[in-house]
């Protein structure tokens, strides 16, 4: 039938203007896919056909669109479109058998099983999502009669599109023509379903490849769903990597018109192949030296793989990789290039597409923010795309939380594209000693993942002990490269540390802050829960602003607004920033959320007892580039308890544990009124890990290390449902977030007269405070807005300081929030 309007493969999206074609959407996924075989290359472990089986896949995946019921539901039809019910993909499998018959039909099986798979899982607990529950007891004849209302002129059209395709394509398809009926096509979905449910539907069993098998299946069905997501998105794919093959060169010379030369354990990073362990003090050139490295990685693995290698810098907190990401931008002169890989990616680019926006009204060069709607509309727009290209993979460079690399361990679907395109990568991972054990060995788990499909990883701090190090070489089969400073340098002297008996909150702590503001200094105050350091400023803020006036005194914690720790950030770098040639005198309070967040100078430190790795990333906010005699860093004794929840055991503060804060203590203790030694650091992390605490670190290491492999990284059943898991997942690495109930009329404002549902949510999101989970239970969701609300005290200086109607939840001095 010649008048039969052409197949669509979507609904329109703009009123008046038709869906896409449905021969348009496969060959940009067919296309989109050998895109993505140029980036990520051979892939080790798996079949040599493995690019081909994808691309055939993708050119197929959505020929199950072409019956009358799924055209009617895409408004293709002059019928009044309504749901359809059936899965396009498993009639899909017809095309796959009948086009590929010429080949193996263990290859045909491998194509069609991610073709059945591109939308939803085969088995799993979650029946009405599952195929398997689905069409488990269909017939042929069952099959036949729900997708044989298929037009024979357009089966046609549509297998001789197909075929020419594919042989532009270079893929093997028939070299003739089959004759396909409409019944031949559902008979042979049939029969391809029925095979690939015999195969998938129990775990693959135990033999020696058989988590290669597992693992073959999740990339194919990662590739396929990464090529459909970039043609339907339109999507680009970066090409040229902005840590370019010239950086070495551009960075020496850099450093030579300054009178430089590169350090030596810089010059070692970048010789080095292979994964890296680069342990060097603050100050010392790290970054530069772990660029120098991951350059060689990419030049290495390209040739290896026939790939471009993606970078993946991970660090553990939203703040520092924020910092980090505007740092590589201005190292590599990439603008724009630096993907943004965390869970408050879009919020980021929208604050810096306002600071874009607006001019400068300070000598300092930092933009004056304006809440104007319009302009804050437009900036969400962008933000929220350039949120969307990181999301389809565009960066080939891109800075994150290690969260949004693990998520790629509930594979499916959803998931899987996150595990095909990190391999053949390169992983350089930061701060590494911020995640507890059981974090940690779900890092490490991933690593073996990434060092098993073609990775290169890096592992660089200040602070490395070296019973992580050695973990970290366990993890690699033993190909690690240890690079440090020559035994001949001397680090820095930047800090002289003091210890004090009394709490950081006593009286007479309060006295010795306020003699140095006194004195016109900047002063550090780090306590280790919100409410101390809420108490401390409330106690000290006036007496700085009586002294050096408004916008001297200052707060940090992790339970502000976003709105107002942008602020709040923005003026700290105005004033404390590294690097200023005018030092002004002023109050910092904080807790951990300053440990690694902002490149801060201060002039000393007082601060509670933690453990050790926490207490030296304090300190590195003071007296930061060792340009001044070292800096007074002085360490109060912490007051421990059990914390709620946790039954006896103790706590310093109710938030570090007290064996290792109590051992930090003791190697502190030793040292009081020397200069500390930053070459002598690892021995004293040595003596703390080594202890019995270390021992029982290093076991409930390795064991969660352990668990999350033989959970999520064996993939003995690949195709099963995991969303299950995404819940329990997501909780072991963020809290919540909730809307204050006193700002929850503006936040629907926003959320709802936006131009779409995404950009009103990051313009509403402004308004969210971070909670931990425990906090969900003291807030009220909402279905509707799909956010919590909290009745609490709010301020904007002080952030979160009580949340109301709830006596078992009482925001009490030395509680963790």
């Amino acid at each position: 039938m010649t008048s039969t309007p052409p197949l669509r493969a979507k609904s329109a999206t703009v009123r008046g203007r038709p869906g896409e074609l449905l021969t348009t959407h496969l060959g940009l996924t067919a296309r989109a896919a050998q895109r993505i075989q140029a980036r990520i290359g051979t892939i080790p472990g798996t079949p040599t056909d493995f690019w081909t089986w994808v691309a055939l896949a993708a050119l197929l995946h959505d020929t199950g669109k072409i019956p009358y019921g799924f055209q009617r539901m895409v408004g293709n039809t002059s019928d009044e479109a309504v749901s359809w019910g059936e899965r396009h993909e498993i009639l899909s499998l017809g095309f796959v058998e009948h086009l590929l018959s010429h080949l193996p039909d263990d290859d045909r099986l491998w194509i069609a099983a991610v073709v059945a798979g591109h939308h939803r899982p085969y088995t799993g607990v979650n029946a009405p999502r599952v195929l398997l529950a689905q069409l488990s007891d269909d017939t042929a004849d069952d099959f036949h009669e729900r997708f044989s209302r298929i037009d024979p002129e357009q089966l046609l059209r549509l297998l001789r599109w197909l075929r020419g395709t594919a042989r532009r394509l270079d893929l093997p398809v028939l070299p003739d023509l089959p004759e396909i009926s409409v019944r031949d096509l559902t008979d042979a979905a049939f029969d391809v379903f029925s095979r690939l449910m015999d195969r998938w539907e129990r775990p693959v069993l135990p033999a020696v490849d058989a988590q290669l098998v597992g693992r073959t299946a999740t990339l194919l069905l990662g590739a396929v769903t990464m090529a459909d997501h970039l043609s339907s998105a339109h999507s680009p794919l970066d090409t040229h990597h902005p840590l370019t093959s010239g950086y070495p060169e551009a960075l020496a010379e850099r450093l030579a018109v300054g009178g430089h030369a590169l350090r030596p354990q810089q010059a070692e990073a970048a010789d080095t192949s292979g994964h890296l362990l680069l342990r060097s003090w603050t100050g010392s050139g790290k970054t530069e030296a772990v660029l120098l490295w991951a350059r060689r990685q990419i030049t290495e693995l390209g040739t290896l793989h026939s790939c471009v290698p993606r970078v993946f810098y991970v660090l553990p907190y939203l703040a520092s990789i924020n910092a980090m990401t505007e740092r590589l931008e201005k190292e590599l002169d990439a603008r724009d290039r630096i993907g943004v890989a965390h869970s408050k990616a879009a919020s980021y680019h929208l604050a810096q597409a306002l600071k874009d926006g607006c001019p400068t009204d300070d000598g300092l060069g930092e933009p004056a923010l304006r809440d104007d709607d319009a302009e804050t509309a437009d900036a969400a727009v962008k933000a929220h795309s350039r949120a969307q290209a990181t999301r389809n993979f565009r960066e080939l460079f891109r800075v994150g939380t290690p969260y949004q690399l693990l998520r790629g361990a509930l594979a499916g679907p959803v998931h899987s594209g996150i595990l095909t395109d990190s391999v053949n990568s390169v992983f350089v991972l930061d701060e590494l000693h911020a995640y507890d054990a059981r974090r940690l060995g779900m890092i490490l788990a991933a690593m073996r993942f990434w060092h098993e499909t073609g990775g290169r990883i890096a592992v660089m701090s200040a602070t490395l002990p070296t019973r992580l190090a050695e973990l970290v070489t366990e993890t690699l089969d033993g190909q690690t490269t240890l690079v440090e400073p020559p035994p001949v340098t001397t680090a820095p002297a930047r800090h002289r540390l003091h210890l004090r008996d009394d709490h950081l909150t006593s009286e007479a702590a309060l006295a010795e802050i306020r003699t140095a503001l006194d004195a016109g200094q900047s002063v550090l105050v780090v306590a280790n829960n919100v409410r101390d350091a809420i108490t401390l400023y409330e106690t000290l803020a006036p007496h700085c602003v009586g002294l050096h006036g408004e916008g001297s005194a200052y707060l940090l914690h992790s339970r502000f607004r976003r709105m107002d720790r942008d602020t709040i950030e923005t003026s700290l770098r105005q004033r404390f920033a590294a690097g200023h040639a005018q030092r002004l005198p002023g109050l910092l309070v904080g807790t951990q959320a300053l440990e690694v967040s902002l490149d801060l100078d201060l002039d000393l430190c007082h601060t509670s007892a933690a453990d050790l790795e926490a207490l030296l990333q304090r300190f590195g906010r003071v007296n930061r580039l060792a340009a001044r005699p070292p800096a007074p860093v002085i360490v109060h004794a912490s007051a421990y308890g059990p914390r709620r929840g946790t039954g006896t055991a103790e706590w310093a503060d109710g938030v570090y544990e007290a064996d290792p804060t109590r051992l930090a203590w003791n190697i502190l203790t030793r040292h009081d009124g020397q200069t500390i030694d930053e070459q002598q650091v690892t021995a004293w992390l040595d003596e703390i890990y080594t202890s019995d605490w270390g021992d029982r670190w290093c076991a409930a290491t390795q064991a969660a290390r352990e668990v999350f492999h033989n959970a999520f990284l064996t993939f003995t059943q690949p195709f099963e449902d995991r969303t299950g898991l995404a819940e329990a997942f997501d909780r072991q690495f963020d809290g919540i977030e909730a809307v204050l109930q006193e700002d929850l009329a503006e936040y629907e404002k926003l959320l709802t007269t936006a131009d779409t549902r995404s950009t009103g949510r990051l313009q509403a999101d402004r308004y969210l405070v971070p909670l931990p989970q425990w906090a969900a239970s003291a807030a009220r969701f909402d279905k509707r807005l799909g956010v919590h609300i909290l009745n609490a005290d709010y301020d904007p200086e002080l952030g979160l300081v009580s949340i109301n109607h709830d006596t078992r939840r009482t925001y009490q001095a030395g509680e963790v929030l």
